[in-house]
């Protein structure tokens, strides 16, 4: 992944659970919702049926709903 700059990494939350996200090396993930969000040329995805489940790799699909709170 290209290096996203830290003043935009310390903005940047999981956009289902408004969790921090640990950074990967082509990837930003929420361990808490276990969603990996890409990042494509430098520019993170944070479209929750963009992202890909941790555990099975399958895109999460438009149907998911943000945890209720």
């Amino acid at each position: 992944m290209s290096q996203l700059p830290k003043d935009l990494l310390d903005i940047l939350a999981c956009p289902r659970c408004r969790g921090p996200l640990a950074v990967e090396p082509a990837s930003l993930r929420c361990d808490a919702c276990k969603l990996r969000y890409r990042v494509d040329n430098g520019i993170p995805v944070m479209l929750i049926h963009e992202a890909e489940h941790l555990d099975g790799g399958d895109r999460v699909g438009p149907d998911v709903q943000p945890p209720a709170g």
